[in-house]
């Protein structure tokens, strides 16, 4: 989720993935809720229609300040309580709805904020595939991060570990339809940017399919 346009904007029992995510526990998704992980309740969502088949995952990356990393200032703006005199350059985001629907930070720890079961207000104008309005039918997650420093290995192995339990929970998330918010909204967007390292994430992926096999 890049702020730069302005179109948007711990707890114990998280999972700290180990330098081998295939012997992690499983993550659990019961309800829309990973289970055993921080859940931080957003107002800023959507029911999601019949019609809106969960299809789609779409990886962003978020900062704030741009290029700082830790502190509650994210789940504050996801909440609706970021304090915009806390930086100069949260004045103008401040008062923005927008969520995601996982936070993965730093250390691999996961806050979950929308039940993948609703819309979270992650995409803003984008299109998959020729289809419009991206929300509807996809799950938005948030790597702590920038376009050009390079993501924490913990976050790859977490991220590979949450797509693969999305994949079985909700099968039309194919591995073609896992792609960053710049793919869905070019123009606006760049996240997660070149510092996402596609290859080894994907690779990672596989392996954890491929063991569950």
């Amino acid at each position: 989720m890049s702020l730069n346009d302005k179109s948007k904007a711990s707890n114990s029992n998280n999972f700290r993935p180990s330098s081998h995510p295939e012997t992690e526990e499983k993550l659990i998704i019961k309800n829309g809720w990973i289970q055993k992980t921080d859940h931080q309740l957003s107002d800023f969502f959507s029911p999601r229609e019949p019609q809106d088949d969960i299809s789609l995952l779409v990886i962003h990356n978020i900062s704030l300040p741009a290029g700082s990393f830790g502190g509650n200032h994210i789940t504050d703006l996801f909440l609706g309580k970021l304090n915009a005199d806390a930086h100069p350059s949260f004045g103008d985001i401040a008062q923005m709805e927008v969520s995601a629907h996982c936070l993965i930070r730093r250390d691999g720890s996961i806050i979950q904020y929308v039940s993948f079961n609703n819309k979270a207000w992650h995409a803003g104008v984008s299109c998959f595939n020729d289809r419009e309005k991206c929300n509807d039918f996809s799950i938005g997650i948030e790597l702590e991060g920038s376009d050009d420093i390079p993501y924490e290995e913990a976050q790859y192995q977490q991220l590979s570990r949450l797509t693969a339990s999305l994949q079985q929970h909700y099968p039309l998330i194919t591995n073609e339809n896992i792609v960053g918010h710049c793919d869905i909204a070019p123009i606006r967007k760049t996240d997660p940017g070149k510092a996402f390292n596609w290859s080894h994430f994907r690779q990672l992926l596989q392996q954890l399919i491929k063991n569950e096999k």
